[in-house]
C-alpha cells in the first residue's frame, strides 16, 4: 500500500512501535488456534522462531509482537519479508498494512479520506470489510459506515474491484488492502524428525516437502550405486535439497552407497524379487539414521499402485523389514498431482533431468508386483543382512545442507 501524509506522523524506518502510525505486516495463521493452550503456545512459538531465523538467513531485519490469532512483524525490508513469508510454513495468509496508534472512528475515517484516491482508481467499485476485538464505542458496522461515507466511489459489497480491510484491535487500528496466499501446515520442528529417502526423481521431494507442511524436521538419505555409475545422483539430490532449503532452510543428508547390496543380491537372489530385496535394504539402513537422529518414521515417495514396487503386496514386504512407520504422503495422488506439486515447489525441472538410479542399473524387466511375504523372507535366510547393513553404514557421507 502507498500511503500519503496525513495528520499522522509516518516514519517508514521506525520498527519501535513510537511513531504514531507504521507500517506492520499482518500474520495469521489457522490451524495452529484450534490447537488447545498448551500446544498452541508450543506451536505459535515455533512459527515465530521459524520466521525469525528465515529472515535472519536472508539478512531482513524485525520486530515480533504477538496477540492471540495474529502476529505483527515490523521491518524496514518490507518486500523482501513478503518474499520469504510465501515459503513459511504455518502461515495462512498475510497483509503488509498501516498501523494506526488509535482507535477513534472519526482518525480512522480521516486517515482513509486522505489515502483512499491511493487505493482505488476513479472508476472501480469497493467495499469496506472490518473486524474489531475488544470494546469500543461503535459497532463494525457503524465503522465501516463512516469510512464508506469518506470515500468518493461507488460501493459493490458483493463483488468489488477493491476491498479497504480495517481491523481495530483494542487502541491500534489495522488497514490493508492486500491478503496474500501462505502456505498453511503447520510450523516446521513442531512433530519432531522424520528421515526421508530422496531419489533425485519427482515424487520424493513432494513427499518431502509435504512432510514438512506437518510440521516434521525432514532428514534426507539418498541411496547411490557410485562408483558403479556416475555422481549424477548425488548432484541432483543436492540441487533439490537446496531448492527444499526454501522451506526448511537448512538440511542433513545422508548419502548411502548401495551398490554392494546390489551386486551382491543380483548374483544370488531371482531377479523379479530384486527391487523388493533392495527396498526392505534401504528401510533397514533408513531405521538406523532414524535411531541415530531420534527420528520417528521414515518418509516415502510411493504412490499406491505407480509401479510393480508400490502394489499393496510390494509395500506390506518393504514395510515388514522395519519396526518403524513407514510415511507415504503421496498413496493416493495421481502422477498429475504430484508433477503440478513439484512445479509449485520448484523441484520439477530438477528432477527430470536424466540420471542413473541406483535400481536402474539392476531392476530387473520384469520385477514382480504381487510378491509374497514368506518367499521374500525365505530368500533372505541366505543373506548377510546384518552384515551387509553395517558395511553400508560405514561407508555413509553426511552432509549438511545450507
Amino acid at each position: 500500500m502507498k500511503f500519503v501524509n496525513s495528520d499522522f506522523e509516518l516514519k517508514d524506518s521506525k520498527i519501535d512501535g513510537t511513531s504514531k502510525l507504521s507500517r506492520v505486516i499482518l500474520v495469521r495463521y489457522g490451524e495452529i488456534f484450534l490447537k488447545s493452550d498448551p500446544v498452541f503456545r508450543i506451536l505459535e512459538g515455533k512459527l515465530i522462531k521459524n520466521i525469525k531465523e528465515a529472515f535472519k538467513k536472508n539478512g531482513v531485519d524485525c520486530k515480533i509482537e504477538r496477540e492471540r490469532g495474529r502476529i505483527f512483524i515490523h521491518t524496514s525490508q518490507e518486500d523482501k519479508a513478503c518474499e520469504i513469508l510465501k515459503n513459511v510454513f504455518g502461515i495462512v495468509s498475510f497483509s503488509p498494512c498501516i498501523c494506526l496508534q488509535t482507535s477513534e472512528i472519526e482518525k480512522i475515517a480521516n486517515f482513509c479520506k486522505m489515502n483512499y484516491d491511493k487505493w482505488i482508481d476513479e472508476d472501480e467499485t469497493f467495499a469496506v470489510r472490518v473486524k474489531r476485538v475488544g470494546k469500543h464505542e461503535y459497532t463494525s458496522q457503524q465503522l465501516a459506515d463512516a469510512i464508506g461515507k469518506v470515500i468518493d466511489r461507488k460501493v459493490d459489497l458483493k463483488n468489488p474491484d477493491k476491498e479497504i480491510f480495517i481491523e481495530v484491535r483494542d487502541d491500534k487500528t489495522y488497514i490493508y488492502t492486500e491478503v496474500f496466499k501462505g502456505l498453511g501446515g503447520l510450523p516446521i520442528d513442531a512433530s519432531g524428525k522424520v528421515v526421508s529417502l530422496i531419489s533425485g526423481g519427482i515424487d520424493s521431494p513432494v513427499a518431502s516437502w509435504l512432510m514438512m507442511k506437518r510440521d516434521c524436521r525432514v532428514i534426507y538419505t539418498h541411496f547411490h550405486s557410485f562408483p558403479v555409475v556416475s555422481k549424477a545422483s548425488i548432484y541432483k539430490t543436492r540441487e533439490i535439497i537446496k531448492k527444499l532449503n526454501k522451506y526448511q532452510l537448512k538440511s542433513k543428508v545422508y548419502f548411502v552407497p548401495l551398490s554392494d547390496i546390489q551386486i551382491y543380491l543380483k548374483t544370488r537372489v531371482p531377479s523379479k524379487y530384486l527391487v523388493i530385496l533392495y527396498r526392505r535394504f534401504m528401510v533397514r539402513i533408513a531405521e538406523e539414521i532414524c535411531r541415530k537422529e531420534n527420528a520417528k518414521a521414515i518418509v516415502t515417495g510411493e504412490s499406491l499402485a505407480q509401479v510393480a514396487s508400490q502394489t499393496l503386496e510390494s509395500l506390506e514386504a518393504i514395510e515388514e523389514a522395519t519396526t518403524l512407520p513407514i510415511l507415504r504422503p503421496l498413496v493416493g495422488m495421481d502422477k498429475s498431482e504430484i508433477i503440478e506439486l513439484a512445479k509449485m515447489i520448484g523441484t520439477y525441472e530438477i528432477s527430470i533431468r536424466p540420471q542413473e538410479d541406483c535400481c536402474q542399473l539392476f531392476t530387473p524387466r520384469h520385477p514382480t508386483a504381487k510378491p509374497k511375504l514368506s518367499k521374500i523372507k525365505e530368500i533372505e535366510k541366505n543373506i548377510p543382512i546384518e552384515k551387509l547393513v553395517k558395511n553400508a553404514l560405514k561407508k555413509v557421507e553426511v552432509e549438511i545442507i545450507d
